[in-house]
């Protein structure tokens, strides 16, 4: 690129990064945005908020036409899922929301650099886009990095058997049974679109509750309302082991209570 030399440059293009990026045009100064991905928006415009509430509206309304119209008295004949135009239906809502924010750059005159930026000295950004490095510089740095999937220790996600809530936004048919670890607001998520489209949905969580940090009436009415649509809340204590990466019989500990742990055979196999 031409120019190297602005007032701000920030370090990531989520809500957080664009939204600076934006505002620090507005108010007069020569702003960069570097942004390792080709899409803006971070993770929750490309694979966290926006996908998984467009799936949750999509799923919703072939839940209701398949359960609950005919009791208002509309009849839809025989429903089925096209699971292909759902998932482009997603995409597409990504694509306008990224697009939407690219316009804004270009209203801002902001500068959009592509790679991988990390702080190299005062007032100095390096950027790796995987053909080679460039060296900003800037009278300001905001660093909006965003965030990342959390890993359990030595599981290892293969995106098909093991994977992430980036896979789940994905998958390219139902599962017969999905195991959901953990019970906050992007598990549930992901859960109850699948639950709707005809999965059987196994939420674990290691607490008493679901939605930690939502007060206990709230999270009680969800899952209730869960519940509802066949999602099943297992607050047992499961401890992943080495054993289920592979395929087989394995021995597993389930902690029932607190000082009583019981082992459960568990087979692994591949989904036919």
């Amino acid at each position: 690129m031409e120019d190297t030399a602005f007032d701000v440059i920030i370090i990531g293009a989520g809500p957080g990064g664009y939204v600076a990026a934006i505002r620090a045009a507005q108010l007069g100064f020569k702003t960069a945005c570097v942004e390792k991905e080709d899409l803006l928006g971070g993770t929750c415009l490309r694979i966290g908020c926006i996908p998984s509430k467009a799936m949750l509206e999509a799923s919703e309304k072939f839940r209701e036409a398949k359960d609950s119209l005919g009791r208002f008295g509309v009849k839809v004949g025989q429903v089925s899922l096209d699971l292909p135009a759902m998932l482009q239906h997603k995409d597409n809502v990504v694509k306008a929301n990224t697009k939407g924010i690219e316009g804004l750059f270009k209203k801002g005159k902001i500068a959009r650099v592509l790679g991988h930026g990390r702080i190299s000295g005062p007032g100095t950004v390096s950027v790796d886009s995987g053909k080679g490095a460039t060296t900003l510089t800037a009278k300001h740095i905001i660093l909006a990095t965003g965030s990342k999937v959390a890993m359990l220790p030595d599981v290892k996600p293969d995106g098909k058997a093991i994977g992430t809530s980036t896979e789940a936004l994905a998958y390219d048919k139902v599962p017969k049974h999905l195991v959901v670890i953990g019970a906050g607001a992007i598990g549930l998520e992901l859960g109850s679109v699948w639950a709707r489209l005809g999965a059987k949905v196994t939420v674990l969580e290691y607490l008493n509750r679901i939605l930690p940090g939502m007060d206990l009436e709230t999270a009680a009415q969800t899952q209730s309302a869960l519940a509802k649509q066949g999602l099943e809340v297992d607050r047992r204590k499961i401890q992943l082991t080495e054993a289920i990466k592979t395929l087989g019989e394995h021995t597993v500990p389930v902690k029932l209570h607190r000082d009583v742990t019981a082992q459960v055979r568990v087979t692994v196999k591949k989904e036919e």
